[in-house]
C-alpha cells in the first residue's frame, strides 16, 4: 500500500493524531470509535489504490472514480451510524429502509477491502459464515444444524452491535495494535533497524554458520519491536540474505532461514503482534503477563532455528571466519545504546502499572527524546513520516481484525464453537496431545489462507475452551479428590454418582468450568488459560510460512531470487519449532510455573529440541546412521517430556552428548 501524494500522507497523519487523541483523552463509546477506525481506513486504502493506478489503465477513469465512491462510502459509515444509532433504540431496535442499506453497504465494505489487502481468503471465509447463519444451516444435519436467522437480525448484529465487526477485535485494533504499530514505525524511523542488524552481527557473526546466526538474532531483536514477520523479512531480509549467500549458504535455505526466524517476531516480547492484544482481551489477562511468559518459549524457537543453521554450516564446512568481520559489541552498543531507551520506557511503564496506551505514548515520546542523542536526530519532518508509515503499516491489520468480528459473531451466536469443539474432544477421546494435534492440522489448513492474526482468532475461538479444559483436567480431577469439599460441589457430583473420574467424563463442559471456578486458584487457572491460547496463538503463526499463501516465505523468496514455493517449504520445515514447543505449554510448567521450574525446562528443551534439529536435518557434525537416529529420538523424549523426572533428563543428555562426541571423534580420525 502507498501513500504518496501530499494530501493523503496528510490525511494519515491526522487520522492518526485522532487516534492518539482519542486514546489518552476522548470519551468516545467503543462502537463509534470502532466505527471510524474502520471508515478511515476504508477510505485511505481506496484513495491509496488510485494511486496505484497507471494512467494507461484500460477503465482507468472507472476504477478511479469507483474507488472515490468507495471511500466516501466508508466515511459515511461512521457517520450514520453515530447519527441514527439512538433512533434505532427509540424504535426498539427495528430497522427501516436506510438502516438495511447501510449496514448491509459497511458489511460489503468489509469483505472488499479485506479481499484487497489480505486476497480471497477470508472473504470467503466470511461469505460462507453469513450465509450459514441467514440459511445454510438449515441444510446440514448434525450438531453443526442452525435454523437460521432474520436479515434484520444479523445486520443488526454485524453492524449495530458490539458482538460483530465493531466489536472486541475491532477495538483491540482501534486501541492497543494501532498505538504499538505507530511505536514500531517511530523506532524504526529513528534508526534502530540498522542499529538492530549490526548488534545481531557482532554477537552473532563469529559463529559457525555466523551469516545464519546474523539472520536468527537480528530477526528476534526487530521482532521484539515490530511483531510482523513480512516486515521483517524485508527490513533485516535485503541484508541478511546476501550475506548468507555470500558465506556459502544455498539460496534457497538463506531465504527459508531468513522467513522462518522473521516468524518468530511476533513471539518474541515486548511488542508480539496484533494476536497478543488480541489474547490479552481474549482471556482478559494483563499484557505483561503475556510478555513475561514468552520470553523463554521465544528463545528456544529462535535456538531451533539456530541448530539448524548450524547443522547446515558444519555440513557445507562453513567456517566462522567465512563471513564479513564485524565491529565489536562495545562499539555497536556505545553508538547506538540511545535505541534500548524506547524500549525501557515501555516494559518500565507497564511494569509500574500505566495502561498499555499510555505505555506506547510514552515510549514514541521516549524514541523522539533518544533520537536528539545521537547524530541524527529525528527532526518534524521525520516524525511525520514515521506517523504516516504507522498508518500505512496499520492498514491490512485494521481492515482484517474489523472484518474477522463478522465470523466471530456467527461462531458464537450459533454455537458452532461448542459443536468444534465437541467434535474435536469426540475424535480426540479426551487425549490432550491429540487435540493439539488436531488443532495444530486445522492450523495448517486455516494458515493456507487465512493470516496469523485471523488464523488465531478463529482457532482460538472454535478450540481454546476445549484445550484450557483438558490441561485443567489433571488439576480439577485432584481438587474434586479432596475430602473437604463444598457443599454445592459435593451435589454436583452426586448428580453422576460421586465418582470424580465419572463426573469429569460425562458432565458438560459450562459445569466443569464453574468447577474450576470455584475449586481452583485463580492465578492457577489463568496461567492454564495463558497456556491453552499461546498454544494457539503459536500454531498460528504458520500461516506466515504455509504454502500456498506464506507471505514471509515469498517475500524472503524475493529478496533471494528463489522460487517461492520451494522456499515456502524450506521455511516451513525450518520453523517446526512453531508445532514442538506448544507441547511443553500444555505437558510442562514453563508456562504457569516458577521461574526455578521455567528454567531448568527451558535447559533440557534446549538440548532436546537440538536433537530433534539433526533428526530433521539426518545430520549433527556427520550424517546419521540409524544407531545414532535411535539414539537422538530417545534422546529427545527423555529431555523433551517434561512430566519426566530429572534422572531421565540426565539419561537424555548423556545419549545426545554421547552421539556428538562420537561424531567428533570419528570426524577426528577420518
Amino acid at each position: 500500500m502507498t501513500m504518496n501524494s501530499p494530501m493523503l500522507r496528510w490525511a494519515a497523519f491526522f487520522f492518526a493524531i485522532f487516534h492518539v487523541y482519542t486514546n489518552l483523552f476522548a470519551a468516545l463509546s467503543e462502537l463509534w470509535f470502532a466505527a471510524i477506525h474502520f471508515g478511515g481506513f476504508c477510505a485511505l486504502c481506496a484513495f491509496s489504490a488510485n494511486e496505484r493506478l497507471c494512467p494507461d489503465d484500460a477503465g482507468r477513469k472507472f476504477k478511479y472514480s469507483l474507488n472515490i465512491f468507495l471511500a466516501l462510502l466508508g466515511l459515511a459509515i461512521p457517520v450514520y451510524l453515530m447519527l441514527f444509532e439512538n433512533a434505532l433504540y427509540a424504535r426498539e431496535a427495528e430497522f427501516i429502509f436506510s438502516d438495511y442499506v447501510v449496514s448491509a453497504i459497511a458489511v460489503l465494505l468489509a469483505i472488499e477491502f479485506t479481499r484487497r489487502t489480505t486476497g480471497w481468503f477470508t472473504p470467503v471465509l466470511i461469505t460462507i459464515a453469513l450465509a450459514y447463519i441467514l440459511f445454510l444451516g438449515r441444510y446440514i444435519s448434525g450438531v453443526f444444524s442452525f435454523p437460521g436467522l432474520s436479515v434484520e437480525t444479523v445486520l443488526y448484529r454485524s453492524f449495530f452491535s458490539s458482538e460483530g465487526m465493531f466489536g472486541n477485535t475491532a477495538n483491540i485494533s482501534a486501541t492497543y495494535v494501532f498505538m504499538f504499530i505507530l511505536f514500531g514505525a517511530f523506532l524504526l524511523k529513528s534508526g534502530a533497524g540498522e542499529f538492530i542488524v549490526k548488534l545481531a552481527r557482532c554477537l552473532a557473526g563469529r559463529f559457525i554458520g555466523g551469516a545464519g546466526m546474523v539472520a536468527v538474532v537480528g530477526s528476534g531483536l526487530m521482532g521484539s519491536v515490530s511483531g510482523s514477520a513480512v516486515a521483517n523479512t524485508v527490513s533485516t531480509g535485503v541484508i541478511t540474505i546476501p550475506m548468507m549467500k555470500r558465506s556459502g549458504f544455498p539460496a534457497q535455505f538463506a531465504a527459508g532461514v531468513e522467513s522462518a526466524a522473521s516468524t518468530g517476531g511476533a513471539l518474541m516480547p515486548p511488542i508480539m503482534g496484533a494476536g497478543a492484544f488480541v489474547m490479552a482481551g481474549y482471556t482478559q489477562l494483563p499484557y505483561t503477563q503475556i510478555i513475561a511468559v514468552s520470553i523463554l518459549p521465544a528463545m528456544l524457537y529462535f535456538l531451533t532455528v539456530a541448530f539448524f543453521v548450524r547443522i547446515e554450516a558444519k555440513r557445507l564446512g562453513l567456517l566462522p571466519d567465512t563471513i564479513e568481520q564485524t565491529q565489536s559489541v562495545k562499539t555497536v552498543l556505545k553508538e547506538g545504546w540511545h535505541f534500548i531507551i524506547p524500549l525501557a520506557v515501555l516494559v518500565g511503564s507497564l511494569l509500574i502499572g500505566y495502561t498499555a496506551l499510555l505505555a506506547a505514548v510514552f515510549a514514541i515520546a521516549a524514541t523522539i527524546a533518544a533520537s536528539w542523542i545521537s547524530p541524527k536526530p529525528m527532526s518534524l519532518q521525520d516524525c511525520f513520516d514515521a506517523t504516516v508509515d504507522g498508518v500505512r503499516n496499520m492498514t491490512a491489520t485494521a481492515l482484517l481484525l474489523v472484518a474477522v468480528g463478522l465470523v466471530i459473531n456467527v461462531v458464537t451466536t450459533t454455537g458452532v464453537g461448542n459443536a468444534f469443539s465437541l467434535m474435536i474432544v469426540e475424535w480426540a477421546q479426551g487425549n490432550l496431545l491429540i487435540t493439539i494435534a488436531l488443532v495444530a492440522l486445522a492450523s495448517l489448513i486455516l494458515g493456507m489462507g487465512l493470516p496469523v492474526t485471523a488464523s488465531y482468532i478463529v482457532l482460538a475461538t472454535l478450540s481454546a475452551p476445549v484445550i484450557y479444559d483438558l490441561i485443567a483436567h489433571d488439576y480439577l480431577l485432584q481438587a474434586l479428590q479432596a475430602t473437604d469439599l463444598p457443599t454445592s460441589v459435593r451435589a454436583t457430583l452426586g448428580l453422576f454418582g460421586g465418582d470424580p473420574v465419572v463426573a469429569l467424563r460425562e458432565m458438560p463442559l459450562e459445569m466443569r468450568q464453574i468447577l474450576r471456578t470455584e475449586l481452583l486458584d485463580p492465578a492457577v487457572l489463568g496461567g492454564m488459560l495463558l497456556s491453552a491460547h499461546l498454544i494457539i496463538f503459536w500454531l498460528s503463526q504458520d500461516s506466515n510460512i504455509t504454502p500456498p499463501v506464506c507471505l514471509a516465505a515469498f517475500a524472503a523468496a524475493g529478496i533471494a531470487g528463489t522460487k517461492p514455493m520451494a522456499t515456502g517449504l524450506t521455511s516451513w520445515k525450518l520453523a517446526k519449532g512453531l508445532y514442538l514447543i506448544p507441547v511443553l505449554f500444555a505437558y510442562s510448567p514453563l508456562i504457569s510455573g516458577t521461574w526455578p521450574e521455567r528454567l531448568s525446562v527451558f535447559a533440557w528443551s534446549c538440548l532436546g529440541l537440538y536433537a530433534l534439529a539433526g533428526l530433521l536435518q539426518w545430520r549433527l557434525d556427520k550424517p546419521l546412521n540409524p544407531l545414532s537416529a535411535a539414539m537422538l529420538v530417545v534422546a529427545a523424549g527423555l529431555l523433551m517430556w517434561a512430566p519426566l523426572s530429572t534422572p531421565y533428563h540426565i539419561v537424555g543428555a548423556g545419549l545426545l552428548f554421547a552421539v556428538m562426541f562420537w561424531q567428533k571423534r570419528t570426524l577426528a580420525l577420518s
